[in-house]
């Protein structure tokens, strides 16, 4: 496996040294035949997550919306405030968490509880957390009772400890988008994201060196564009047009 020659970090290291709720995110698109290559340049003292033996594991989040579409829309407009709210399970752990995610200033601040494996449902408690993220953002005129789920997305996932120590660099694959009865593969796309409280790390340099270069990329706002062209999309059209 292209991952066994990288020393590996434990779960409880990578959160307590790169738990990253405030960051920098970088996102770039690449070939999954280009994957190998990646890993083969990754700079000394890159760790992988390791947990039992094993580096790549299955995710499944369920992004919620407005019937006005205020989290997509304010992203497909720039907005210097934005959101997005999503249910994120581990399926290889059985652990679920809401997550909040707050975008201003450049920077990404994301808010996190447990949540019920398999509820997709959002109870007063939850609705009262997400309304508290969005007024500590500076998100207003969104009703959180108004959230529905609109759009579901599955991966595998392999995590990176950049040699900085409080970078990290995810790698999915095998993605998988579905909403409202339609679905959409792309087996052959990988999406890599650096996180950090820098603009740019030893990851991100790797990338750049392999030709790769940061995209506006959003899983869930690309998602939704391609799954429902009557979305404004401009925002996102040349990834869309190359990759999607």
């Amino acid at each position: 496996m292209i991952w066994e020659r990288l020393a590996p970090v434990g779960l409880a290291e990578l959160s307590t040294t790169a738990s990253l709720l405030t960051r920098m995110d970088r996102k770039y698109t690449l070939p999954r035949s280009a994957v190998p290559d990646l890993a083969a340049h990754l700079p000394a003292g890159t760790r992988v997550l390791d947990i039992d033996g094993h580096h790549t594991f299955n995710y499944r989040s369920v992004y919620f919306d407005t019937p006005a579409r205020d989290s997509y829309l304010l992203a497909a407009r720039g907005r210097p405030h934005r959101f997005k709210v999503r249910i994120r399970q581990y399926c290889d752990s059985g652990e679920s968490h809401l997550e909040v995610k707050i975008r201003h200033g450049g920077a990404t601040v994301k808010h996190r509880q447990p949540h019920p494996v398999g509820l997709l449902t959002l109870d007063r408690r939850h609705l009262d957390f997400i309304a508290a993220c969005l007024a500590e953002g500076g998100v207003a005129g969104v009703r959180p009772e108004c959230l529905k789920p609109v759009l579901t997305t599955t991966y595998t996932r392999t995590t990176l400890l950049g040699p900085e120590g409080n970078v990290r660099l995810t790698l999915d694959q095998d993605l998988t988008w579905s909403s409202h009865g339609h679905t959409l593969r792309l087996p052959e796309l990988a999406i890599a994201e650096t996180k950090s409280h820098r603009h740019t790390t030893s990851l991100d340099g790797v990338l750049w060196r392999s030709g790769h270069r940061p995209r506006r990329l959003s899983k869930f706002a690309t998602g939704m564009a391609a799954l429902h062209p009557e979305l404004p999309s401009n925002r996102w059209h040349n990834t869309l047009h190359n990759h999607f």
